[in-house]
């Protein structure tokens, strides 16, 4: 059955049909009704393979992220999904070990014809000007990309580093340690250097840094090395994720026998759903993933209209302070906090 037969059982033209099945299209609810009751009488499937020949659109997205052990995508994955939806689109997922990993995958994303992408990934400017070669469009999330030629959506993720230092500095802590992310993260490196650049204003003694690569084990191996190199705990431990951030906490207090915040305060990064369990009710960061999800899609959708000639724009977020039980900011006074 095509869609030609639902319209002469609706009584409808073959273009109301079409845009009854086009998600956001505008058609009255009765030709609806009309269209979805044809529809089901006569078992009708649109077929995608035989719309995209005709637009020259697949109509799919691609959505590439990397899955080291970070447990805010699937929130992201969530909301980016839906909104993509809302527009007509469909996502195809491509997961990355790393970030470094790009390129291979890249290999596998022309092979779908998609309409553009989303990348949660760093992009090179060889990488940039292959996606303007192919006039696929790209949106960075949460990367801030080097070339301006392309539209990204943030969390202000040096900032956020900046928050962390500036509260936990403010409430008297002195000797800080850092749980660093993976050497090939651009989100970790702009979260360590945003706490290293605070502390430095204030005057403070350089944290004392090892890396990790985002994932609980790396969380309680870092706080380890960091007792080992220091001597003892440091008065505040900075994470650049929330997954690190629990590894420390259970090492600190079921292995090494750290009070926190008592002793040593601990703070993360995401805001992620074990994060605020009544075992960790974590001190720690909150990404606005609905808001920046909104944002790509956006600016993704008004790229693919436009054929590529809408302007490029870059929309940052300011993350949200979560206020748990894992530091002492009791004493933090406002003319302290470095803006």
């Amino acid at each position: 059955m095509t869609s030609y037969d639902v319209a002469l059982l609706a009584g409808v033209s073959q273009s109301a049909v079409s845009r009854c099945f086009k998600p956001g299209a505008s058609v009255s609810r009765d030709t609806y009704a009309r269209v979805m009751k044809a529809a089901e009488s006569l078992d009708y499937i649109p077929n995608a393979a035989a719309r995209s020949l005709i637009t020259r659109r697949s109509n799919m997205v691609a959505v590439l992220i990397s899955n080291v052990a970070n447990l805010y995508y699937p929130e992201a994955l969530s909301e980016l999904s839906q909104q993509l939806n809302r527009r007509g689109k469909r996502v195809l997922l491509f997961t990355m070990q790393q970030e470094s990993d790009f390129e291979e995958v890249l290999a596998d994303v022309w092979q779908y014809q998609v309409d553009g992408v989303i990348a949660a990934a760093s992009l090179s400017a060889p990488q940039v000007a292959e996606f303007a070669r192919r006039r696929v469009p790209v949106v960075a999330f949460n990367r801030k990309p080097a070339d301006q030629g392309v539209s990204c959506v943030v969390c202000d993720q040096h900032e956020g580093g900046r928050m962390l230092a500036s509260r936990l500095a403010a409430a008297g802590h002195r000797q800080f340690g850092v749980i660093a992310g993976p050497v090939d993260s651009s989100v970790g490196r702009e979260r360590l250097h945003g706490a290293i650049e605070c502390l430095r204003e204030l005057g403070l003694p350089e944290p004392c840094i090892v890396t990790g690569q985002f994932d609980y084990a790396s969380g309680a191996r870092g706080l380890r090395e960091l007792v080992s190199r220091l001597g003892k705990a440091p008065d505040a431990l900075i994470c650049c994720n929330d997954v690190m951030a629990i590894g420390a906490l259970d090492c600190a207090r079921h292995e090494l026998g750290i009070d926190v915040p008592g002793r040593m305060s601990v703070v993360g990064f995401d805001a992620v759903e074990p994060s605020n369990w009544a075992s960790y009710r974590l001190t720690t960061l909150r990404q606005p993933m609905q808001k920046m999800a909104l944002a790509a899609a956006d600016l993704l959708s008004t790229q693919i209209e436009s054929e590529g000639e809408a302007p490029h724009e870059s929309r940052i977020f300011l993350p949200q302070f979560v206020d748990g039980d894992t530091a002492r900011l009791s004493r933090i006074e406002a003319d302290f906090l470095v803006a």
